[in-house]
């Protein structure tokens, strides 16, 4: 049977950051342990996809630090080491700082309602000890400034090295750590309110740069 002229075309781009944000959430949660061999063939079977963009999610994936690439030999999950993690959370700090800096002015009175609730999620998250959502509350929350900053080289600075630290957040968000960052973004969004764009910076690099530089 012929395919239709009228058939939407499969957007390539979708497809390799699917398979990219697959392959590091996986590595992220633990699913593809350190030291795992990464064969782009099975890889390619497991997602039902060809291996182009498996091996271009391994390439971005070795850029961030999760995984080692040998070329000619084998790309296995990285062991995070105290380096790692402590320069990534310095990056991610002064990114979110900037964003922070730079989207106080354009954030309009929707966006802190978004803000606020994204924390009120993260709050209830956080009291009945569930990780996963406090993280994905978390990331809305901080990703709202990061969205109105419209700046694309910081945006791809962070898809790059945030990955690096969720073992740190998973920590933080599982402790009392976890309650001392309500009193942050509460401080972050009053800051943001009020248009004081240095405080509201100020929060957001310490934040991120309070982060536990660990790699349990």
């Amino acid at each position: 049977m012929p395919i239709p002229h009228n058939m939407p075309a499969i957007d390539r781009h979708l497809l390799r950051e699917d398979v990219y944000q697959r392959l590091r959430d996986a590595i992220v949660d633990g699913s593809l342990a350190p030291g795992e061999q990464l064969r782009d063939v099975e890889l390619a079977a497991r997602l039902g996809v060809s291996r182009t963009p498996v091996r271009e999610a391994l390439l971005r994936l070795a850029e961030a630090g999760l995984v080692v690439a040998q070329p000619g030999r084998s790309t296995t999950v990285s062991s995070l080491n105290l380096r790692d993690i402590r320069e990534a959370r310095d990056v991610v700090a002064a990114m979110h700082e900037l964003a922070v800096r730079e989207a106080v002015g354009g954030l309009t009175e929707a966006d802190l309602d978004a803000m606020r609730e994204a924390n009120d999620r993260f709050r209830a998250a956080i009291e009945r000890g569930d990780v996963e959502a406090a993280l994905r509350a978390d990331d809305e929350l901080h990703g709202i400034p990061v969205r109105v900053a419209s700046n694309r080289a910081l945006t791809s600075v962070l898809d790059q090295f945030t990955p690096v630290l969720r073992r740190a957040e998973r920590l933080r968000f599982s402790s009392l750590g976890g309650r001392a960052s309500l009193a942050r973004h509460d401080n972050l969004i009053r800051l943001c309110a009020a248009g004081d764009a240095d405080q509201a910076a100020a929060v957001a690099f310490d934040t991120w740069r309070t982060l536990p530089a660990t790699v349990e």
